[in-house]
């Protein structure tokens, strides 16, 4: 079992930067692929972002390319997502998921989410 605590939303202006946490219980953590997800209000949840489990691969939506950087630090069993440059159209709330093949996005965990908004 595994357990994923997101922090770090919040309230920031359009052309600002946040950084998200999500921190995993258990110590398999570095077997898992890590990802982020978010879903704004009446749309349906979105990929944003993996990670492979030794952090060497990474994938972006095209929405966020550029802009999001996803990073893990094993030794602290923790997900990162830093987002710059943000936009309106970012706001949602956010979840950090974990599965076992970073190819196959089948997902095993879910965080319980963190709310980002972007205001103009």
């Amino acid at each position: 079992q595994v357990q994923l605590v997101e922090s770090g939303g919040g309230l920031v202006q359009a052309g600002g930067s946040l950084r998200l946490s999500c921190a995993a219980s258990g110590r398999t953590f570095s077997s898992y692929a890590m990802g982020w997800f978010r879903q704004a209000p009446g749309k349906e949840r979105e990929f944003v972002t993996a990670i492979s489990g030794s952090g060497g691969n990474t994938n972006y939506a095209d929405s966020v390319k550029g802009r999001f950087a996803i990073s893990r630090d094993n030794a602290k069993n923790t997900v990162y997502l830093q987002m710059n440059s943000l936009k309106t159209e970012d706001t949602a709330v956010y979840y950090c998921a974990a599965f076992s093949d970073y190819d196959v996005i089948v997902i095993d965990y879910w965080g319980q989410g963190t709310q980002v908004t972007v205001s103009s």
